[in-house]
Formats: structure tokens, sequence, C-alpha cells
């Protein structure tokens, strides 16, 4: 009986014909070589607030973690001493230019008396020479005075860039001088900001060797960040530059990224993970992961509709996604039809009856008796 009933099946099947597929036919496409890499954020820029003179820090002028501006005052240092200073300097200056007008007045005395030798020839010559070092003096004095200037002006110590200040790190009254080790405050500027990516020697050179041949072109730089909690980053960065040489101690290469950052979302030190198209294969083929099968040792092989209708097994190289569809770098063409529908219901050598894919169906409307 069961016997019987088989060959009932089949002769079903014969009469019904071949089984129909859905098949696409593939072409070369670009596909971005997309890499996900570690990188940590740094700030655009960064300044360390240090004192230029020494003395006694009388107000601190700033809000700690508040924004400050380029040339805003931020520490005032008590500035007598340097008054003081600044004020013998114009004093010495005075005296200065006061002598050497002197000196002036009697080298024009003497020079008509050396010309009717009512005086020697050296005594002009030595009243000229000390006219010159007067002048000498005076300029000396000009440049104590604008030291003296200089330094009162530093006690005004102002912020060399714009951006977010941190804690301060001395309080008022507290002694601070030109060579200390530790700065009085830290600003960062945060938009845009940097993302230091770090990328395997190994990798890059594998990349480079692709590049090489032509297969591949480079992309435009946009670059996508995920935050640590798994979020994405709203807003693309832009790729930078690659440093020329590798880390003797991680042997990795750093790619940096500017990022936008007008809400300060991103803050240095944060870790996050990169996604950036490093090139983009021209010689891709694009095939649905419905269509692509993997045997027990993990190769990849799919059905491809030959010129009479029959299906054969064919082996690729299918080694990463791209979406929806399996990127297939090698064994097949452009032009080949790629069973994507059906699969489960054919066999290497079997006639099937090929259907585009994305042909539209005709669905017919049951007969009466059938309602």
């Amino acid at each position: 009986m069961l016997s019987a009933c088989d060959k009932g099946d089949d002769a079903a099947r014969e009469a019904k014909g071949p089984p129909q597929v859905g098949y696409v036919s593939v072409v070369y496409t670009n596909v971005p070589l997309v890499a996900e890499l570690a990188g940590r954020v740094t700030a655009y820029e960064t300044s360390e607030v240090r004192p230029q003179v020494e003395g006694i820090v009388r107000e601190r002028l700033f809000t700690e973690g508040a924004v400050v501006r380029r040339g805003q005052t931020l520490y005032r240092i008590d500035p007598r001493l340097y008054a003081a200073t600044l004020n013998q300097a114009r004093a010495n200056l005075a005296s200065a230019e006061a002598t050497v007008e002197a000196a002036r007045i009697r080298a024009g005395r003497l020079a008509p008396l050396a010309k009717m030798e009512a005086v020697s020839a050296q005594d002009l010559t030595d009243a000229e020479a000390t006219a010159r070092q007067a002048e000498a003096s005076v300029a000396q004095a000009r440049a104590q005075v604008e030291t003296a200037r200089i330094n009162l002006a530093f006690t005004d110590v102002p912020a060399p860039i714009s951006g977010r200040i941190g804690r301060s790190l001395f309080t008022v009254g507290a002694l601070v001088t030109t060579n200390q080790a530790q700065p009085l405050a830290v600003i960062q500027r945060l938009d845009p900001i940097f993302v230091d990516i770090q990328q395997s020697s190994a990798d890059l050179l594998a990349l480079r060797r692709a590049l090489a041949p032509g297969g591949l072109a480079p992309p435009r730089p946009r670059v996508r960040l995920l935050l640590e909690d798994g979020s994405e980053y709203g807003l693309a960065g832009t790729l930078q530059f690659s440093e020329v040489m590798v880390s003797q101690t991680t042997g990795t290469v750093t790619l940096r990224a500017r990022f936008p950052n007008p809400q300060g979302e991103l803050l240095p030190g944060m870790f996050v993970r990169a996604r950036l198209a490093q090139g983009i294969d021209t010689n891709a083929i694009l095939v649905p992961q419905a269509a692509v099968a993997r045997e027990a040792r993990g190769d990849a092989t799919v059905y491809v509709i030959g010129a009479d209708n029959k299906v054969a097994q064919r082996a690729v190289v299918a080694t990463r996604t791209q979406g929806t569809d399996w990127v297939v770098t090698g064994g097949l063409k452009p032009g080949d039809k790629v069973v994507v529908q059906g699969t489960g219901s054919i066999e290497p050598g079997a006639a099937v009856r090929p259907v585009r894919a994305d042909a539209p169906q005709n669905i017919v409307a049951p007969a009466a008796e059938t309602r």
C-alpha cells in the first residue's frame, strides 16, 4: 500500500511539472568595507592655565565647570610688588632721559670750541661718548619699563583658549610660581571633538594591499559612533588622518576622527565603538541571506539555474553581511541566476521552473465549489 502511495505522489508531481523557484540575477555592486573599531574621545583643544609671575592669588574670577572665553581673566595675583617695580622703572627712565639731555648739550657746546682749539679734541670725544652712553641708558630704562609693565599685566591670568574649564587646583591665598608643576586649572574645547580610533597594523596592511590592485575605491571618510550604553551617536564624523607610525606596545595605528558635539554629549576619556568605511569593493555581489546555505565545515553554497533550467550547487565565498544580504566575493559572476525562493524543494540536477523573485504573483480567486 505504501509503495502504491509513493508511486501515486511521483505521478502527481510529474503531472504537475517541475517546481517553481524564485531567482535573482546577480550583478557587481559597490559595497563599503565597514570596520568597527575601539576608540577614545579626546578634547579638540586642551590648555593648562599657568601663572607667568610669582605671587599670592587674591581672586578667582570664574565658576568651576563653566564655559570661558579666550582672554577672560580667571585669576588675579597680588599686583602691588609689580606696580612698585613699574614705578621704579619709570623713574629710572626719567633720570636717564635727563642725563642724556645734559650730555647732548655739553657735547654740542664743546664742538665749536674744539674747532677753535679752545679745548682739546679728547674733551670733545669724551663728551660725545658720554652722550651716546646716556642714550643707551635711556633705551635700557625703556626696556625695563616695558618688562615691568608686562609683569604687572601678568598678575591678571587670562584664559588661553575658549572652552569648558574644570575645577580650580589652587584657592585664594595660595602662593603660585612660574615654574610650578601643577597648573591653576585646565580648559578643554569640546565642540568639535576628536575620537582617536585604534586599528591593528595587520588589518591596515591587508586593506592597503586590497586597495592597490584597483578592486577597491577609497570611500567618503564618514564615521559613526556607538556609545558606552550601546546607543548610536546622532551625528556623523569625518576621518581626519592616520598616524604614520605603529605603537610598539599595542601594535596598532591611531586614526583620528572629528565629530560635532553641540550638546556636550561626548566627553574626553569616554570609550566608544567607531564604524567607518575604509574602502568600497567595486566587484562585490550581494545575495539574499535566504539563498546561502552552510555545510558542516562552514563552506557557503548557493543554487544556480543553468541554461537548461536545471539547478547546480556552487560553492561561494561569503565572509560578511551587508544588511539582509551576504557579500559574495568569489564563486559567482554577473548574470548568474541564484535561487532565493523554493530552495527546500530542489536538489542538484533537478529541473525547475524559474521565475524572477520580484515578479508580481497572480492570485486567482477560488472556485465556488471550493468556497
